[in-house]
């Protein structure tokens, strides 16, 4: 750490005076933190935790068993190498023994679909970020036999829900710079809890700490952002009207959540025939966990990693139990691979 995240740790420690509980929504702001080995240098009575930031470990069962269905139906499933391992109920997308595909985004989809006769499905996953550049797929007219399972999420209505329901007493959060770099932070001046849009670095992750800390001690909530050179509060406007031009909010599950009122996307009517679910008379279920597996509780900040009697043992990234030992956004995963660092 350089001589500024130290100047900013030291910081912290003085001020730091009751017990503080922040949560972040950003996989990469985990994988930062783990990889620093940051959570050594705080004053031991501030905890950051995890929260939903994790698209893949989301995605409920339901939708991966979804996913599973439309490769049954013979369709060619391209998606985020993430995705592919995910456990369904009877197996998962690489188990499949199905046509499925790896691909990096969906243009790479569209591509495939161009250059087969069959039907292609892209398992469209991801928050704010990426649900514009499927929207722009969309508009670009893709041949008849391309189409998307849905299977976005919306950020605010997931933390509007952890204020409300949550059983994590938290003081308030680090927003994810990814997201808010397109969708801004505007939304999130709606909640009466003190927050900072922060960066990826470690001195940016302290800073958006400290940020909070002095919020707190102030009697402060509001929003602040310590990551300027890539977030406006407007954010990418263009591209939040891609989105909205073609996906319109719908009531979603989340893995570990029930349903949270209008936090999914789904195809507005005019481009549903793009819609795999209504293609191919898809049904999403809900599923009830079996498993001992703890994702659920450490997408809402309730458990740590090491606190499942799973984590490196029956689940490892070769033999994953959940989904948040599988995307290398996943808090397991991401504690999995620095355990050495003081995770």
């Amino acid at each position: 750490m350089v001589a500024l995240g130290k100047e900013i740790a030291l910081k912290l420690g003085e001020l730091v005076d009751r017990d503080l509980i922040f949560m972040h929504i950003c996989g990469t702001h985990e994988a930062a933190i783990s990889r620093t080995g940051l959570r050594r240098v705080l004053p031991g009575r501030l905890k950051i935790v995890m929260g939903p930031g994790c698209p893949v470990c989301i995605t409920p069962q339901g939708e991966i068993d979804a996913a599973l269905d439309l490769v049954k139906k013979g369709c060619t499933v391209a998606t985020y190498g993430d995705l592919l391992r995910v456990p369904g109920t009877s197996g998962s997308l690489e188990s499949s023994g199905g046509d499925v595909r790896v691909v990096q985004g969906v243009h790479k989809a569209v591509e495939i679909a161009r250059n087969t006769q069959k039907e292609v499905v892209f398992i469209s996953v991801g928050f704010e970020t990426t649900a514009p550049t499927v929207a722009a797929a969309i508009l670009s007219g893709p041949p008849e036999n391309f189409s998307i399972l849905s299977c976005h999420r919306l950020v605010p209505p997931a933390m509007k829900w952890l204020l409300e329901q949550g059983e994590a007493r938290l003081q308030g959060f680090l927003l994810p710079g990814h997201v808010c770099t397109v969708a801004g932070y505007w939304e999130y001046e709606q909640f009466p809890v003190p927050q900072v849009v922060a960066g990826f670095e470690p001195e940016d992750i302290l800073l958006g700490l400290l940020m909070l800390v002095e919020q707190v001690r102030k009697g402060e909530a509001r929003v602040e952002n310590a990551y300027p050179r890539a977030v406006t509060r407007e954010g990418n406007v263009k591209a939040q009207e891609l989105m909205y031009r073609v996906f319109e909010p719908v009531d979603a599950e989340w893995r570990g959540f029930p349903v949270i009122p209008r936090s999914g996307l789904r195809l507005r009517k005019e481009f549903e025939q793009y819609d795999a679910q209504k293609k191919f008379d898809i049904t999403i279920r809900h599923v009830t966990k079996q498993t001992a597996c703890l994702c659920d509780r450490v997408l809402r900040g309730m458990a740590e990693p090491t606190e499942c009697r799973l984590f490196g043992r029956a689940c490892t990234p070769r033999t994953p139990v959940g989904p948040c030992m599988v995307s290398h956004e996943g808090a397991c995963r991401i504690w999995y691979t620095y355990r050495s660092h003081g995770e």
